[in-house]
């Protein structure tokens, strides 16, 4: 069995912290948030097969220090395991990115040093998850208390929509993940994504953001702006 790929990006500066990386895109996820930048995961046709990444990836060696896997939501596949085990032995680092759904696989990978960094979207409040992803926050307290445990480097971060999230629920928020290292707020940019009609929506002013990192600087060590 392979894992489903939706896509590469050959060379990002930004999405692995400090490193010069690869992307990959896995095809599907188990939420449908409407902000979602990348909607064509969820049918994907790609050209990409397991095999030409990891061709592309053999010709990348000495070039690129890691491989971010994303998506989608890489922990539906049962096979990731193996897909980061062949990328593993090419001898690049690996990032996950991740919904936290699958606390199962997350430990997994982080017990057998599968993975070297990790970052986990918080999407809401435990409350609001539902409303926003369209399913219920299973597993998304274990995974967090996983991360904390600080095996590896790790990160939390939110995409910021003033139509689904208030500033109060960055408290809500900032108690999820207390003690955490880093968390980032991401500026939503409107582009392709699944539901069109949040392309209108109100992003947060300056000074709401100012707001926002204050109380989260009570719970978590850095707070930073994407």
């Amino acid at each position: 069995m392979y894992v489903k790929i939706g896509g590469v990006q050959k060379f990002s500066l930004l999405d692995y912290p400090d490193k010069i990386s690869a992307i990959i895109f896995t095809a599907g996820c188990n939420f449908h948030c409407g902000y979602c930048h990348n909607p064509e995961l969820f049918s994907s046709n790609s050209e990409w097969s397991e095999n030409k990444v990891l061709e592309f990836l053999k010709s990348r060696e000495g070039k690129l220090d890691g491989v971010v896997v994303t998506g989608g939501e890489p922990t539906i596949h049962k096979d990731l395991p193996d897909l980061i085990k062949k990328i593993k032995s090419l001898g690049f680092l690996v990032k996950l990115d991740t919904n936290g759904t699958n606390p199962g696989m997350l430990k997994y990978l982080i017990d057998f040093k599968m993975i070297d960094y990790a970052a986990m979207d918080i999407k809401a409040p435990l409350y609001k998850y539902k409303i926003i992803t369209g399913i219920e926050p299973v597993g998304i307290e274990e995974s967090i208390k996983i991360l904390l445990q600080n095996n590896i480097p790790y990160e939390f971060r939110t995409t910021a929509l003033a139509s689904q999230l208030e500033i109060k629920d960055f408290e809500k928020i900032g108690k999820m993940i207390d003690g955490a290292d880093k968390y980032f707020i991401q500026k939503f940019v409107p582009s392709k994504i699944l539901n069109p009609k949040l392309l209108a929506d109100r992003g947060y002013t300056n000074s709401e953001i100012n707001s926002i990192i204050t109380i989260l600087n009570k719970y978590i060590k850095s707070v930073g702006i994407r």
